[in-house]
């Protein structure tokens, strides 16, 4: 499969078929033990992720079409995967409670669409912003089909696919935003910054569904820019006996009006 040029995603979600494949076949005493040992595996190319502030997330929004801009909303302040948003059903949205139930994704092989559960195969249930829960009432109201209707498809009632949507709709808001070199996938790493940064790592891989929260380390929350010489700051204050130097920020970062890098409200 190198050798013909295909990528190393590509190889080695081919190696993990097969491999589970081959497991199946000695469970089932058809084969003695499984080839899939010892095998080397290309590595995957290290990229990192552009994490965005609140404020360009909200640009990108802004500068969307309707209903893609409360797709991309979900996205960047709910942290969700493209094809868990995707795979959205109107049964998923408890509006009274404020809550979003992600237990579907939909993805694509061969061409085929195909929708299972999340990635980590664990259903989560998180909390919602005030405000998009307002959005996402609104646009249900307006949204034909019965509770198992997906909130978003193409223009022909369709699933959506995701090169297709990108190039369609969400580039072209990325363009609008003032913004280049961004991904839909770029926006969930965001929010696991964001969440990781202010909450907790805990928090973050929660809010991502991570069951490990080294993933979330690991692939998604970055150092926030400034933290650093805000720890410097804070460690002066502790070097001479006081808890935090005077205008420190707070433990959830904002300032006395709660405004400190608010995002718009979407």
């Amino acid at each position: 499969m190198k050798t013909k040029g295909l990528s190393s995603s590509r190889i080695r979600q081919a190696y993990r078929v097969l491999s589970q494949l081959m497991a199946s076949a000695v469970d089932n005493g058809l084969i003695s033990q499984t080839p899939c040992r010892g095998i080397r595996l290309p590595r995957m190319p290290q990229t990192e992720p552009h994490i965005l502030t609140p404020l360009e997330a909200s640009r990108i929004v802004r500068n969307a079409s309707a209903p893609n801009d409360l797709l991309i909303a979900l996205l960047a302040f709910a942290g969700l995967r493209v094809g868990e948003a995707f795979a959205l059903r109107r049964m998923d949205v408890d509006l009274p409670g404020g809550l979003l139930i992600v237990d579907e994704n939909l993805a694509e092989a061969n061409g085929m669409l195909v929708f299972d559960t999340p990635k980590s195969h664990q259903r989560r249930v998180l909390t919602l912003a005030p405000s998009l829960v307002k959005r996402l009432g609104a646009y249900l109201d307006a949204l034909p089909g019965g509770d198992d209707a997906l909130l978003f498809t193409n223009r022909f009632g369709r699933p959506l696919r995701y090169n297709q949507w990108r190039k369609a709709h969400f580039n072209p808001a990325v363009s609008g935003a003032g913004l280049t070199d961004v991904t839909p996938h770029d926006l969930r790493a965001s929010h696991g910054t964001w969440v990781a940064d202010r909450y907790g790592v805990m928090t973050a891989a929660h809010r991502l569904g991570h069951s490990n929260a080294s993933v979330t380390t690991r692939h998604y929350a970055r150092p926030v820019a400034g933290r650093d010489a805000e720890v410097a700051t804070a460690s002066d204050a502790w070097l001479e006996g006081h808890d935090r130097a005077d205008g420190a920020r707070s433990g959830h970062d904002d300032d006395e009006d709660g405004s400190a890098d608010a995002p718009i409200r979407v």
